[in-house]
């Protein structure tokens, strides 16, 4: 940790210092996080429009056996582009760490130095898949706030992976212990600020969105009144001015994640390490007493007595 303690992010949060450092350093570095994002964004948009499944093609289809090889010819590429957004992920996590504390380190960098991290980052993530998907189905026993808890506390495991392995190693089982670890020690504050942060991230996501679909709103409203036009939406989707669209609008959003990741992490561990003093943001305000709302007792003898004036 030493080497981060001139990091801008690494310091004790509260959830407004949480997302005021979240917008600075987006803001700071929004060339370099924008530019890389639109890449990333560019190719896996790109390659998921080549396996969008054929919607029209399976709704004609009667036989449930033949409908399901079909589906089954889309999870190979399904699989080779989820690894591929795992990658770009920790290598946007990477650059997010390192860059702003080594002057040497840059994107191409983060690159080659993100590759160790991979493999681990892969094994973490298909054991919390299972665990997440077994949470979320006890979670559906206690109806849907049960399964929107278990989302958002396998969330909060999540965001700490990346960082806690570039930071501490890459040992899975030091990563998956220093992982509930931090997610449990001011366990309901970690998972307030998670929330409160999906809730903004889906918010955005929205907006942008709706602005991306506006070229294509009659396409979009004819799938909707005709439900025998659905092939259409696989159509625009493969329509390179969606596609172009899209990522640039996406590329807004990818470095947020990784961003509040490492504030989450920092936070954790500026906490943990009992540093809060030297790295809370501001000072607060000197907050007004009771005391100080009435008027202060005099003996009889006292010069500032105003009975004596």
């Amino acid at each position: 940790m030493e080497n981060f303690r001139d990091h801008p992010l690494n310091r004790v949060h509260t959830i407004d210092t949480s997302m005021n450092s979240l917008w600075e350093f987006y803001r700071k570095n929004f060339i370099m996080l924008y530019i890389f994002s639109v890449v990333i964004s560019l190719v896996t948009q790109y390659a998921s429009s080549f396996v969008m499944i054929d919607i029209a093609n399976l709704q004609s289809e009667t036989d449930p056996m033949v409908m399901l090889e079909k589906i089954r010819e889309y999870l190979l590429p399904m699989a080779l582009i989820s690894l591929m957004n795992l990658l770009f992920t920790a290598i946007l996590q990477h650059y997010i760490l390192y860059n702003p504390v080594d002057n040497e380190n840059n994107i191409f960098r983060s690159v080659i130095k993100s590759l160790r991290y991979f493999i681990p980052f892969l094994v973490l993530i298909i054991l919390l898949s299972f665990t997440g998907a077994i949470a979320i189905i006890l979670g559906l026993l206690a109806l849907v706030v049960g399964a929107v808890f278990a989302v958002i506390y396998i969330m909060t495991l999540y965001l700490f992976i990346l960082p806690v392995m570039m930071v501490e190693g890459p040992d899975i089982g030091n990563t998956i212990s220093s992982v509930f670890k931090l997610a449990h020690r001011n366990f309901w504050s970690n998972f307030g600020w998670v929330s409160a942060f999906i809730i903004l991230l889906i918010v955005i996501s929205f907006i942008l969105s709706g602005l991306v679909m506006v070229p294509f709103a009659g396409s979009f409203f004819k799938t909707i009144v005709n439900p025998e036009e659905a092939s259409s939406v696989s159509g625009f989707a493969k329509n390179p001015l969606f596609i172009i669209l899209s990522a640039l609008a996406n590329a807004l959003t990818i470095p947020l994640m990784p961003i509040f990741s490492t504030i989450l992490y920092f936070n954790g561990k500026a906490r943990e390490n009992k540093i809060g003093q030297d790295y809370l943001p501001e000072k607060q305000e000197e907050r007004v007493k009771v005391e100080d709302l009435y008027a202060k007792p005099y003996s009889d003898d006292h010069p500032d007595n105003p009975e004596k004036k």
